[in-house]
């Protein structure tokens, strides 16, 4: 797939990109630092992370409009090693995450996002959005932890809701100037016109720095060291992948366009290995800020690509001027993507959901939410609606029954046959009661894994002891072919033509 650094679908709108660039620069900035410190490493190592993952990911990643950088959901993982070993483990661990994010997309692993049901991405958004608001509590505390009161908080609540009324009114009146950077300069704007002591981004941390550093990971190169990162590695990994490709997926909701998920797979791989060569913590998509940048026009790769170089322009030559930017008009901003980002129409669902649906929505929400590990709630909800559709799916099996002209019992089966469906299956059949021969009419059925083949072995077995035969009809392509590889196990006589079966051509090139 040729490589493009605009997306050409639509006109671009050069201005807005740059525009909408700049609001997320100013976005990254704390998030960056906060995940840095999270893991027990550097600022910089964060804002070097948000520099570079974001930069490549924009260039080369499989949907525009899309920002990535340094996450929490990475820095939760590393915090524990870093709490132990040098930080070069830490940089080792990511490029050993970008490989494994590379074969990944090289094996286009990327379509098992199909496998995601809708419950959970509402889980998902609905968890994040919580994490994302909950997360901005913090500011409303001092530096010894405890929260500020009195004149300190009317001036930090109050400015934190002009922020937030700015964002939400200006699209009303105007989309020419993004609403976020419009509160961002009217908030400091106004605290440096009245002189309001609040709390600023330099009261993190300094964000002043150099371009980031060509360090590479000084590790033992030995199967200890391997035991040591390989499976941090592999969480990362995981984390990184299903974060950004389910933020891929709610973009192209948003935007009514289609990303593509293998070459995403691959940016990532490649973002995480440069950034560990360059002193940077690693990352992934950011749902957050991908949604500041969407719901500020921006459309194409350059907004991403400003952002991240405008980033490294902070780094650089403006850091004593970003870090006097008021919390409060950033906190606003993360405040009104949290409430964005909520899927508010999952909460009128729930009368007409089906309550396995509703209760796996609330579950990831609650997992997200709660442990603030996003790979591990998807995989629960994963996990939860497979057993759920495969016990509805297990009882779903019938068979009608008529004998022929030949005295002949035929038994109709429609729903599948696999693994949870085998006991109601068998019990569906009077051996001792049945004619010499039985025919198997799988017309509206289908064998679908070993289970069903042992099943039908041992059925056919039954019958064979009673001196009777059992006849297979109306095999589709795909169940014959798996039967036929158990030809060992089970006799297969085919009676008739089997059902003619039409597969969706798009579904091999998703």
């Amino acid at each position: 797939m040729p490589i493009s650094l605009f997306n050409f679908r639509q006109a671009v709108d050069y201005r807005l990109e740059v525009l909408s660039g700049l609001t997320v620069a100013m976005a990254l900035i704390p998030e960056a630092v906060a995940f840095a410190l999270i893991a027990g490493l550097s600022p910089l190592t964060g804002l070097y992370a948000a520099f570079v993952v974001g930069l490549v990911a924009s260039v080369f990643g499989g949907r525009p409009g899309m920002i990535s950088g340094a996450t929490g959901a990475i820095a939760v993982v590393l915090a524990s090693l870093a709490a132990t070993h040098h930080p070069d483990y830490i940089f080792a661990t990511v490029i050993l995450a970008g490989i494994f994010q590379l074969i990944a997309g090289f094996l286009k692993l990327g379509k098992l996002m199909r496998l995601v049901p809708q419950p959970v991405i509402f889980g998902f958004v609905n968890g994040l959005a919580i994490i994302i608001g909950g997360s901005q509590l913090e500011q409303f505390k001092d530096a010894s932890g405890e929260w500020i009161g009195g004149s300190e908080l009317a001036w930090f609540g109050g400015l934190t809701l002009m922020a937030m009324a700015i964002i939400w009114l200006l699209p009303k009146v105007t989309k020419a100037i993004p609403g976020g950077l419009t509160a961002i300069l009217v908030i400091f704007g106004v605290t440096w016109a009245l002189g309001i002591d609040t709390k600023t981004v330099g009261d993190l941390a300094s964000i002043q720095g150099g371009f980031p550093p060509l360090h590479l990971p000084a590790v033992p190169l030995t199967w200890e060291t391997l035991e040591i990162i390989a499976p941090y590695a592999a969480i990362v990994a995981g984390v990184g992948l299903i974060e950004s490709l389910l933020t891929l997926n709610i973009l192209d909701e948003i935007t009514g366009t289609r990303g593509h998920g293998n070459r995403e797979c691959v940016a990532q791989g490649a973002a995480n290995i440069a950034s560990g060569m360059l002193s940077g913590m690693g990352g992934c998509a950011m749902i957050g800020q991908s949604l500041i940048n969407v719901s500020s026009g921006a459309r194409a790769r350059l907004s991403g690509i400003v952002a991240s170089v405008m980033l490294l322009v902070f780094i650089l030559f403006g850091a004593s001027i970003v870090e006097q930017l008021p919390m409060a008009a950033l906190t606003g901003l993360m405040l009104m993507v949290a409430i964005g980002t909520f899927e508010w129409a999952s909460l009128r669902t729930f009368r007409r959901m089906p309550a396995s649906d509703v209760f796996i929505m609330v579950l990831v929400t609650l997992v997200t939410a709660l442990l603030h590990n996003l790979a591990l709630a998807v995989f629960i909800g994963v996990v939860v609606a497979a057993l759920v559709f495969a016990w509805d799916n297990a009882i779903r099996i019938r068979a009608r029954k008529h004998i022929d002209e030949q005295g002949w019992k035929h038994y109709e089966l429609y729903g599948p046959l696999f693994f949870g469906s085998t006991t109601v299956f068998a019990d569906k059949f009077d051996i001792d009661n049945d004619p010499e021969h039985v025919v198997l009419d799988f017309k509206e059925s289908r064998v679908v894994d070993m289970s069903a083949i042992e099943a039908l072995n041992r059925l056919t077995a039954r019958y064979a002891e009673a001196g009777k035969k059992v006849h297979l009809r109306s095999l589709s392509a795909d169940c014959r072919a798996i039967l036929d590889k158990a030809e060992a196990i089970i006799e297969i006589n085919h009676l008739g033509e089997d059902p003619t079966y039409k597969v969706l051509r798009n579904a091999e090139n998703a």
